[in-house]
């Protein structure tokens, strides 16, 4: 299967939480601004109109995208999974091995690596070279990531 369809339980709440704040906050405001600005009159030199109109289709577009690729994820609960090696939805503690430094990554789908984790903790998509290099690591295993930047090997410290 495709695993840019897989998402955490996490990331489908994040969605379904956008689409609403979308539906319920930011399109009935933009609304408002619309029909205000439609009041200034002459539509065709109306730069407010045209502002909101533009904003209004943008807000439409994200709404429709968002519903359409909700509908053809899959959720991963990973809850039940062992926390043997590193699987998707875990979040795993690495060490540079070359630099010494540490950075904590929780392995998402593609579609949740724009929702806001906790700061200490680097979202990376399954997807991605550091996902790809992470996937199937032990505990005290080094994964080598291939990415564009070069070369690096991260030691896996701990797993959740």
């Amino acid at each position: 299967m495709d695993n840019s369809l897989y998402i955490t339980k996490r990331g489908m709440d994040n969605i379904q939480k956008r689409i609403s704040h979308l539906m319920n906050n930011e399109r009935p405001d933009v609304i408002k601004a619309v029909t205000i600005a439609r009041e200034f009159g002459d539509l065709s030199e109306n730069a407010e109109y045209k502002s909101a109109k533009e904003r209004q289709r943008a807000i439409d577009h994200e709404i429709d995208h968002l519903r359409r690729r909700s509908a053809h994820l899959k959720v991963i609960d990973s809850g039940a999974f062992p926390r043997d090696i590193v699987r998707f939805g875990f979040y795993c503690h690495t060490r540079d091995v070359k630099t010494g430094e540490e950075q904590w990554f929780h392995v998402v789908g593609v579609d949740e690596i724009n929702f806001p984790e906790d700061e200490d903790i680097m979202a990376v998509s399954i997807a991605s070279p550091i996902g790809k290099g992470l996937l199937g690591k032990k505990l005290r295993e080094v994964a080598i990531i291939h990415a564009p930047m070069g070369e690096r090997q991260l030691e896996i410290l701990e797993i959740k």
